[in-house]
Formats: structure tokens, sequence, C-alpha cells
């Protein structure tokens, strides 16, 4: 790859790379350690693909790769750490505002649903993409994706009632 073409690759990482790790995050149900695994992967694919991709759509083949790796992974055993109801010694936080509290419900929440129902929700709600797209992404018909949006927006508005507000 020309050293243009390079220069192009980290300019486009380095101004989206708090965007895509976010999203990375949101698809794995909050784990940074997996979310950053899941976008060094997918930008990997991306450095292949992109004298393909770079005049097209960059961040929609990037997002399209993280949506299929996360549901990839979630697919697969893990017999490592295992998440714990309460952590040891949690750091205190000084200034923790209502927004993040409620930020933080709300991933953890997500974290609950099945890996396509959490891929289809983030997809068409925090991306704000169509159903067409999400549909593309997932690499399903349209009307699963729908399917699986609404399915997911529906347990999470469950699992948000029964969860407690964090304090």
């Amino acid at each position: 790859m020309g050293q243009l073409r390079a220069d192009e690759f980290d300019r486009f990482v380095a101004a989206r790379w708090s965007a895509l790790l976010h999203l990375a995050r949101l698809f794995t149900g909050g784990d940074r350690h997996r979310a950053e695994d899941l976008l060094q992967e997918a930008l990997v694919k991306l450095w292949f693909a992109w004298p393909k991709v770079a005049k097209q759509a960059p961040e929609a083949y990037v997002r399209k790769v993280l949506a299929r790796a996360a549901a990839r992974s979630a697919r697969r055993r893990w017999w490592g750490e295992h998440p714990v109801d309460q952590l040891p010694d949690p750091p205190e936080v000084a200034d923790e505002t209502a927004a993040v509290d409620e930020q933080n419900r709300l991933e953890a929440v997500l974290a609950l649903l099945p890996a396509r129902q959490r891929a289809a929700v983030v997809l068409r709600y925090y991306q704000d993409l169509p159903e067409r797209d999400v549909a593309e992404v997932l690499g399903c018909p349209v009307g699963t994706a729908r399917s699986l949006t609404a399915r997911g927006v529906a347990r999470l508005r469950q699992l948000l009632a029964e969860a407690e507000p964090v304090e």
C-alpha cells in the first residue's frame, strides 16, 4: 500500500477511533477489553480492504465487520473470567452525573440482550441506520432485522422497568 493510502488510513482511524470503540463496546455489552480486541480485528480487515473501500464507505465497512464479529464471538464459549454481581472495592467517583449513571444502566441492560438483538438495536437506534442497512450489516432479510430490533427494544423496556436506577 502506498504511503498516501497509509496516511489516509491513519487519518481515518485517528478521526473515528473513539466513536468506533464506543460502538464496539455497545456490541460487546460494555466489555472494554473485548471491544478493543473486536475493533482491532475490524481495523486489520479494513487495512487489507482499504484500497477498495477508502473512497466509498470505510465506516460502514468497519460497522459491518464489528457487528458480524461481535455476533460470532458471542457464540463462542469462554472459559476465562466470568462477571460477578458486585465488584471488590469499587472506585469512588466524586462527580458522577445522572446522565453517566443512566448511560451505564442502559449499557448494562443492553448487555443482557442476545448478540443479534443487541446489534440490531445498536445499529438502528444508536447508529441511526435505516432498517435496510441494519439488515445488510447483519446479513439477513429486512423483516428479520425489523423483528430483531422490535424484540430487542421490547426486552430492553422490560429489563429497564425491572432494574432499579443506579444511585
